[in-house]
């Protein structure tokens, strides 16, 4: 009798002996992940949680806190792009509202200080007014669209899109300013009908801001065309060029916001830098997507995807 308690107290000791020891180990460990966290926390930087343990409980607390920091980490990663997005957007914003508001203050100056002014020089000039007004109006009215769309405060109601007549309603609405022009101009719609999954409105937006784009930044090559195509599940819409082009490392920055000035492919033409972003943002909100291949002066490719409707008679 005597041996068996003094057994069954030596296995108690051992055993209060054995807790006390990972007692203590666990202490030990989430102190360490304490003071390791305020450490992260206070210099706000993107180490993890490193803590080397046998403890089986410890080990998924630290996997779910290493994911925490991680998305935390993201989520500060991309709220700093946007403040900084923002940032220079407004900076953009008042360059491209201040330069034709000035203008507009310089010709109505000018026509002030001279009211002896020929008749003639006044008209040129408050045409000029006129058109640089027009300017700022539609820049105005771009940072709305986009503001709204990106809110989610502009529905866009769809339904089933005849794309060969939008297509070729766009691309002929373009078709003189390009033959005057010079341009040559390639037009493949194919005779079968295709439908898509769309808004007809925000598609002939989408579709006039690629082509006024295609002339505008690629007018060096001569040349812009719409081709129309399908498969069984999607119809795409290619607006190209022949200029100049997009170097590969900036293709993925073209839809950005205000992405223009020095880095647009033609510096002689200063836009706001919200059309392909406003017309992404309109691609979008009709359930496709838009991409860009561009090798310079062969061909710079807009292709806009959206989903297929089965054709009925």
């Amino acid at each position: 009798m005597v041996i068996a308690l003094t057994v069954l107290v030596v296995i108690l000791t051992v055993v209060i002996a054995i807790q006390y020891r990972a007692y203590r180990a666990r202490s030990s460990n989430l102190e360490k992940m304490h003071n390791k966290l305020n450490e992260i926390i206070a210099g706000d930087t993107s180490e993890k949680l490193l803590v080397f343990t046998d403890d089986r409980a410890l080990i998924p607390v630290l996997i779910a806190i290493n994911h925490l920091l991680e998305h935390n980490q993201h989520r500060t990663a991309n709220f700093l792009k946007m403040e900084q997005s923002m940032r220079k957007m407004l900076s953009n914003i008042s360059h491209d509202l201040k330069t034709p508001l000035t203008v507009v203050l310089g010709y109505i100056e000018t026509i002030n200080l001279d009211p002896d002014m020929d008749a003639e020089e006044r008209k040129v000039l408050l045409t000029k007014v006129h058109a640089k007004a027009n300017e700022v109006l539609e820049l105005i009215r771009q940072f709305f669209d986009l503001a709204r769309l990106e809110s989610g405060d502009k529905p866009i109601s769809l339904s089933g899109i005849h794309m060969n007549d939008v297509c070729g309603k766009n691309m002929l609405a373009f078709y003189d300013t390009l033959t005057v022009k010079g341009f040559e101009v390639a037009i493949d719609i194919p005779d079968k009908p295709l439908l898509a999954w769309g808004n007809e409105e925000a598609l002939d937006r989408v579709l006039n801001n690629l082509i006024a784009n295609a002339i505008q930044h690629g007018g060096e090559g001569r040349a812009v065309g719409l081709t129309l195509r399908g498969d069984d599940e999607f119809v795409y819409v290619d607006v190209w060029d022949q200029g100049k082009g997009i170097d590969e490392m900036h293709q993925d920055r073209v839809f950005e916001r205000m992405y223009t000035l020095e880095d647009s492919r033609n510096k002689a033409y200063q836009g706001s830098g919200l059309g392909l972003t406003i017309t992404k943002r309109l691609v979008e909100a009709q359930g496709g997507t838009i991409r860009i291949q561009s090798k310079p002066y062969e061909k710079t490719m807009f292709t806009v995807k959206l989903k297929r409707i089965a054709f009925t008679d």
